[in-house]
Order: structure tokens, then sequence, then C-alpha cells
């Protein structure tokens, strides 16, 4: 199967339209056996994804050690992870710890600096079995701002000079901290979580035009927002919480929407975030053979554009979704 390859801003990458994620692969929420995660891995494969995302975080290494078997030996894939925090032995149980199950006997520990970053960054090429990493995301510096720029920023782009990575980016759940740095570094790219949404468009309202004024490609994550996007069933998740009722209503009301248009609620969101002309790529997780499959459907489904009038006019999403 084929999928759309878009150019990642200026960096010459090019992803495909769907970037596989790799949190759920690492044990997210529940473990996920080795055969079970290259099962996922080929799935994606075979359906045209050629772009895969990890991150030291993602099960305390154990995402970055099953994409990097599954790639040995492959061609023409994008490879991102993350820096920011530095896997040390554990000294206690970690199950669970984060959200994470069946996971390696190591911790994290948030090190954005200079020296700290880089031995990340080795330590995950190790794991990935790679000397070259395509894309590389500062993750999560909600606190640690400052120290972001002046150390792993610094690194990252020393490392894009040299050519050790092709583009430098920041990940994270919120929109204003990510427009902080887009203003004051020279990202490629950035990935947003969860705020460019059905649910949620605040990544609209300043981020996305910060980023098309600079030439700052986005890489929307979390289009589900957790799960409720997918399934809004009583008890779905929202932000990897239960959802509050309000939201709750409101995804049911949007799914049947969907419904009389035939369309299942999944493909909406997906849909929904690449209509954006700042949207390069969504980036969405899996861990079994059906989720991608799910996800790869939603992708291709025909959304009609009356779809997203009818839901701007219900109030059920911002009128002014896009530009």
């Amino acid at each position: 199967m084929t999928m759309r390859q878009i150019p990642l801003g200026r960096t010459g990458v090019r992803v495909s339209e769907m970037v596989f994620g790799g949190a759920p692969i690492g044990g997210l929420f529940e473990p996920v056996s080795d055969d079970q995660a290259a099962a996922a891995l080929a799935a994606a494969w075979t359906a045209g994804i050629r772009a895969f995302d990890t991150a030291p975080h993602y099960g305390v290494g154990l995402s970055e050690q099953r994409i990097g078997m599954f790639l040995a030996g492959r061609n023409g894939f994008v490879l991102s992870t993350k820096v920011g925090r530095r896997l040390v032995p554990a000294a206690g149980d970690v199950e669970g710890v984060d959200g994470f199950y069946g996971t390696p006997r190591l911790a994290r520990v948030r090190d954005y600096s200079r020296d700290g970053v880089l031995a990340t960054l080795e330590d995950s090429m190790r794991r990935l079995g790679t000397d070259r990493i395509d894309i590389v995301f500062i993750h999560d510096p909600d606190d640690h701002a400052e120290e972001a720029l002046d150390g792993a920023y610094v690194a990252l782009d020393r490392l894009r000079a040299e050519g050790t990575i092709r583009a430098v980016g920041v990940g994270m759940n919120q929109a204003p901290l990510l427009e902080w740095f887009v203003e004051r570094a020279d990202l490629d790219c950035v990935l947003v979580a969860g705020r460019y949404s059905l649910l949620d468009t605040a990544a609209a309202a300043s981020l996305f035009p910060a980023c098309q004024r600079r030439g700052v490609a986005v890489l929307a994550a979390g289009v589900f927002n957790s799960g409720i996007l997918a399934d809004p069933r009583p008890g779905a998740t929202y932000d990897y919480a239960p959802a509050p009722a309000g939201l709750l209503d409101r995804a049911q009301r949007i799914r049947a929407v969907c419904a009389r248009h035939g369309v299942p609620i999944g493909a909406a969101a997906v849909r929904f975030a690449l209509r954006h002309p700042a949207v390069t790529a969504v980036v969405v997780g899996a861990r079994t053979v059906v989720e991608v499959t799910e996800d790869v459907g939603y992708l291709a489904a025909d959304v009609p554009e009356e779809l997203f009038g009818e839901l701007a006019a219900e109030g059920l999403t911002p009128a002014a979704d896009r530009p």
C-alpha cells in the first residue's frame, strides 16, 4: 500500500501522512509483548507508514528497542526520537510508573543540559541500532524552558550542523510554550499533542500562525485526545484521565453528526487535523494490528467537507477552525 509522503518544511525530510506513534508499544496503559509490538509495526509498514516516532520516555527505552529491531535492515524510513529524560537504574518497582507497564528496570531523570542531551541521544541511538536520527524533539520541557533552550537546543543545533541529525523540534502537550520556542530557536518542526483536535483547537490561535510565519512544520499528535475521539463511550479518557461529563457529551454529539454522514468519528478526527494548512502529518499511536488497521482506514476514509461545516454550525467545533 502507498501513503503520501509529505515534505517536512525545508529539511529535505519527507514523512508519511500518518506517523507511527511509539508510546503504546512501550507498554502505555498495559504491557505489550515483543510479538505484539512487532506485528503492529509490520502492519504499519505494510500500510505504507514510513515515519516512526519514539522516545526514551516510552517504556523507559522499550519502544526505542522495539522500533530499532523492526527497522533493522529496512530502508526508506524516517525516524524521530526525543531528549530531555535521561534513563538511569531504578531504585524500586517501576511497574506502572508514568503509566507504562512491563518495562525495563529503569527510571527517568529530567535533563535538558547540553551534556545530558548528548548522552541521552547516544543511548537512544544504541537502542535504535543506528548512527543517525532524522528528527530529534526536545520532549516536554514545560518547567525547564530556559535550560532546554540554552542546553538541549544548542546541542541539537550543533548535531544538525554536523549532519548527525537532520531536523530539530520541540514536542509538548501545550501550545503556548511551543510558540515560545518557535519564536526563539531555529526549529524545523514541532509536535503538538492534543491541542488541535475536534475537542481542542488551542494550537490554531497563535502557535500555528507562528509556525507558518517561520516555516516550521507541525506534526499533530493526540488527535483522538487519548481515546475519547475514537470511541466516546462512558468511561472514555481525555488527556489520559477519565473524560469530564461535558466533554463526553460533546464528543457523543460529534459522533452523532459523523454518523449522519456515514463517517466514523475517528476518521473525522484524523481528517480534521490534516485539514489545517499548518499541519504536515498526524502522529497516531497503536499497539495492535487491529488498531493500526483502524487508524489507516480512518486516514483513507472519505470525509465530506460538509461534515465539518455542520459541526461548526452546531457549535461543536469552532467556526474558524482553519485560516
